[in-house]
This record gives C-alpha cells, structure tokens and sequence, in this order.
C-alpha cells in the first residue's frame, strides 16, 4: 500500500504542481487548501506525511502543526515557507514541523525529503515507556512531564531529547548522534544542540548534584545524562 501524503496549500498552480508530482513518484496524494480542509481530510483518513504551507487563508502553518503533534497524529509534517531565517526554523519546530523546506525549491529534493519522513515511520513512538529521575516523570506515550510543582511544559525537540538522553544509559551523545536522531535530515546547526540542552536545562532546574541527576557537558565531545 503506498504512503499517504496530504498536501495543505493555498496556492492552486503550486498544490496541483505537488499532487501531480508526488502521484508520479507513487504516492497517494490528498490536496487541501486550507486549514479547514486540511482537518476535514485528516478526520476522514489518516496520512503519513503531510506537506504543509506556512501561511493558509484561514490560519497558520505553526498552529496547524502544533494542533496535530497535541492530537498525537502519526503524520510526520514537512513545512514549506518563503521565510527561511533561524526563528522561523525554530519556531517551525518547536510547533512539531519534522522537516522545513523554504520555497523556492527544486522537486528532487523535496521528493528526498518526502521520501526521509516516510522512512523515519510514524511520529508517536509505539513502544511507549515511562522514565523516573529525581522528582520528575516522564511518560513518552502521552509525551507529558510531571515535577514537582506539576506539569513542565516542553517543545516537541526538548522532549525528544530529554528521551533520547534517558534512555542513552549514561553514555556520552555526540551532537552529531543528537542531530541525526532528534532532527533526522533536517541540516541544522551544530550550536542548536547546545541551545536546546540549555533550554532543557532551565526547565528542569538541573544543578550540579542536585536531585540525584544531572546533566553534563562533555568538552569536545557532547551530552551525558547522570541519574
């Protein structure tokens, strides 16, 4: 059976451009020209990749994906912009975008990038889990985080770090391993690591020692989680 796309574009020439082509290279293709029409199509029939377009008539790209990562929807979602600058990458992200294609583009390599979010499979881990350290919980099926002062509200990416380092078993992470697992193709700069584990850092009120886990800088190298 071939992997479902749904495109969600408001430019006609574009959409039938992209449903054209992506029929071509064997896909099931489903179009939609708004937010709207990108729910009704989703409620009627799941998709594995949906290719999204920033700015929609009738709301934004940001809350749309941010709406099918709080539904907990399987489809790996590939943002396509005319905004290209660094907060507008992250804040793609932090959203729960697994790709960002800034248009204009070449169709070869958002086939490649198509074809990289299919193969990465569903977006909600099916092996769910749940991991303890110090006073926190984290449950990886419903991607919540308790404390002690109740729920720590993560992004997408500073959650699936956080579970990629618990379950390292305190081995040391390079950013390169970090990059490849957290955001898969996507070409993101080395210092966005850092950024994000500084970011997890604060949320989780990690000192050195403190709660009996910590989470340590290794010069040179990357991350290890000590618990």
């Amino acid at each position: 059976m071939p992997a479902s796309v749904l495109i969600v574009e408001d430019d006609a020439n574009l959409r039938l451009t992209l449903e054209d082509n992506l029929k071509e290279q064997g896909y099931a293709v489903r179009v939609a020209a708004s937010v709207a029409e990108g729910w009704q199509a989703l409620d009627a029939a799941p998709a594995d990749v949906v290719v999204l377009d920033l700015m929609l008539p009738d709301g934004d790209g940001y809350t749309f994906c941010k709406k099918v990562r709080e539904k907990r929807l399987a489809a790996r979602v590939l943002m396509l912009t005319a905004r290209s600058l660094e907060e507008d990458l992250v804040r793609g992200f932090d959203a729960g975008a697994d790709d960002y294609l800034a248009k204009p583009y070449r169709l070869r390599e958002l086939y490649a990038r198509v074809a990289a979010l299919v193969r990465r499979g569903p977006a909600e881990s099916a092996g769910a889990a749940t991991h303890t350290f110090g006073p926190f919980t984290v449950d990886v099926a419903t991607r919540a985080v308790t404390g002690p002062s109740g729920a720590v509200e993560l992004t997408r990416k500073e959650f699936d770090l956080l579970v990629m380092l618990l379950e390292s078993g305190g081995k040391v992470l390079s950013r390169d391993e970090i990059l490849d697992r957290v955001w898969g193709d996507v070409v993101v700069d080395l210092h966005t690591v850092d950024n994000f584990v500084s970011s997890l850092k604060k949320k989780l009120a990690v000192k050195k020692g403190a709660a009996g886990f910590e989470l340590k800088t290794v010069r040179g190298v990357g991350f290890r989680w000590v618990c």
